[in-house]
């Protein structure tokens, strides 16, 4: 078993420059090797900005493509800069990053400089080679011609580079064969990281050299296979229709697949591939490419190994996922969100037992949007903190507004639903404890939910924070019970109150037998550990009826209220109170908000 020890030797004899940085790319760790190369002392890089050490140009370079990237994707690879050594030198590197997530729940970047000394000497002597070439006029056309083609084609595998694909994609769009399209294949290894991960750099370049003689050795003469970046390559063909493209794409997939023997392993290799065709209008070069990334990615998403064609009148999805990414970062700053109430239910007598908090947008143009719409970016981006933390204090406020109102005489307990990274962020507590007594609220009364897919993503991680907020008193409850999976583990290992059976199985309920035993099940086994159950989604009478006869605890959903605004909640309370017998509703359970953000 390797111990701290061991890494810390491996972090400082690594041969490579690491870096370990926060979330804001401040230094916090640097190996032998980063100090040694740049001849900074560790005093000199550590709680410094790693944009600082670069050149102006790289530094927006950072904060325009590298910073953003990380945000959305997690990774950055491949990038060429430069490094501002200690005597102020420009020193060319590569640097690769990624984000991870430590055991405390901390967010890190590690970073990988490689030195781009050889590849710049290396230059140099081709410079170097040119001026002796001038002595000959024969000399100096060759040297032309060699320089030529080091500038358009890839130094590893020899096919052509960006620039030279470039070059290559204009001249065919420009003139294209008599009734042909030109295809564009975008070609994207899958895992390659953990080939150089697990077997290290050298075989990565084995890996790749392969793979693009099998692609130049799967098309035809006339067409063209480039290596557009790091385990990415393009092939260009002229085709009469899509389904030749597709073809094609197949094709490329079934030689990529083949198994390979690098350094004594058997590897086994997949790609995504996205396609795109010129269309009656034509299109540029830099176009085509868009396009056919487009459709990779969404061949990636649909589960690797596959392709996928673009759709000409489809919109950019990262263009507008960066622009809504923006709106809603602005949209939490300047007060858009809001929280509509749904009441649910006593099943057994259909009185108000309390509500469920349900987080919209009130976007400026595109109007009231459900969170179906934005929690999954607001999730990878990590404005879920912001976003959740600001919905936590609203409920809270409003429940303790609740609680001393005359309207409502009974206590109102609140519930609000955890993502998984709020699950993870060692200030949750602390944010949860702030929250009850900036607004006096008895952290008995308030419950968190945490869906079944968050608990088992980091499930000792998850014990822990469960076990702390579960001494300040408050309530634990796992909401959509029944998607994900070990569920009878954490009923049995974490401390959970309230167990929420999801509306995919409730909406079967008298029509389909299987949802009908699953709910059953489900109720029977929050009863068994002592647990409330609530049905989520109750639509009908039938299925109210349904759940009467099953047990079950509470119920919500359209049969008995749309959300409604905290306004018209009050009044919804009311003409309920005011409509049951008084001694009954006095003697109810506390009404109960619930929060559900997704």
């Amino acid at each position: 078993m390797t111990s701290d020890t061991d890494y810390e030797q491996l972090f400082q004899e690594a041969p490579s420059s690491y870096l370990i940085t926060d979330e804001a790319w401040t230094i916090i760790a640097a190996n032998a090797s980063f100090l040694t190369w740049t001849g900074y002392s560790s005093d000199e890089v550590l709680g410094t900005s790693l944009p600082r050490l670069m050149p102006i140009g790289d530094r927006l370079l950072h904060s325009t493509h590298s910073a953003p990237q990380m945000q959305l994707t997690g990774t950055v690879s491949e990038v060429s800069l430069e490094i501002l050594d200690a005597a102020g030198r420009r020193r060319a590197a590569l640097l690769t990053a990624v984000r991870s997530i430590r055991s405390d729940g901390r967010v890190e970047i590690r970073v990988i400089i490689f030195s781009a000394h050889e590849r710049r000497q290396y230059e140099l002597e081709l410079v170097a080679a040119r001026r002796r070439a001038e002595e000959s006029e024969v000399r100096s056309v060759r040297a032309e011609a060699g320089l030529q083609h080091l500038a358009l084609h890839d130094s590893l595998t020899g096919l052509p580079n960006r620039a030279g694909l470039a070059a290559i994609l204009e001249r065919d769009i420009a003139e294209p064969l008599p009734s042909m399209k030109v295809a564009v294949l975008f070609v994207d290894l899958d895992h390659f990281k953990s080939v150089n991960d697990s077997l290290g750099h050298n075989a990565g370049d084995e890996l790749l050299n392969i793979v693009a003689r099998r692609l130049s050795s799967a098309i035809r003469d006339t067409g063209t296979v480039a290596r557009f970046a790091g385990d990415e390559f393009v092939v260009i063909e002229q085709v009469s229709a899509l389904s030749d493209a597709t073809v094609l794409a197949q094709r490329l997939l079934e030689t990529v697949n083949s198994p390979m023997i690098i350094e004594g392993l058997e590897v086994i290799c997949s790609a995504s591939i996205g396609i795109a065709l010129t269309d009656d209008q034509g299109a540029d070069a830099d176009r085509l490419l868009r396009r056919a990334d487009i459709a990779m990615y969404r061949a990636k998403a649909r589960g690797r190994n596959t392709w996928d064609v673009h759709d000409p009148s489809e919109s950019d999805p990262a263009v507008n996922r960066m622009r809504l990414l923006g709106e809603l970062r602005h949209g939490i700053e300047t007060g858009q969100l809001r929280v509509h109430y749904q009441p649910r239910m006593d099943v057994a007598t259909s009185i108000i037992n309390g509500v469920e908090a349900l987080v919209r947008w009130e976007h400026p143009v595109r109007g009231l949007l459900q969170p179906i719409d934005f929690i999954d970016l607001a999730e990878e981006s990590g404005l879920i903190r912001d976003l959740g933390a600001w919905v936590l204090n609203e409920a809270i406020k409003q429940g303790a507004h609740w609680s001393t109102s005359t309207a409502v005489h009974t206590p109102i307990e609140i519930a609000v639903n955890l993502s998984a990274r709020q699950l993870i962020d060692p200030q949750l507590t602390g944010i949860v404890e702030a929250a009850l007594a900036r607004h006096d609220f008895d952290p008995h009364m308030l419950t968190l939910e945490i869906t079944e897919t968050a608990l088992m993503d980091n499930p000792a991680v998850a014990l822990t924070v469960l076990t702390a907020l579960k001494a300040l008193g408050v309530g634990l409850a796992i909401d959509d019970f029944g998607t994900g999976y070990a569920s009878l583990t954490y009923l049995k290992d974490f401390p959970i109150d309230e167990l929420k059976i999801d509306r995919s199985f409730v909406s079967g309920l008298g029509s389909n037998d299987g949802d009908s035993a699953i709910v059953a099940s489900c109720i029977q086994l929050a009863h068994a550990v002592g647990i409330r159950a609530v049905a989520e989604g109750v639509e009908t009478d039938n299925q109210r009826s349904t759940l009467i006869t099953m047990g079950c605890d509470l119920a919500q959903g359209y049969h008995y209220s749309r959300p409604l605004s905290p306004e018209h909640l009050t009044n919804w309370i009311t003409s309920h109170t005011r409509a049951t017998p008084e001694s009954t509703f006095t003697d109810a359970q506390p009404i109960t908000v619930s929060k559900n953000i997704h």
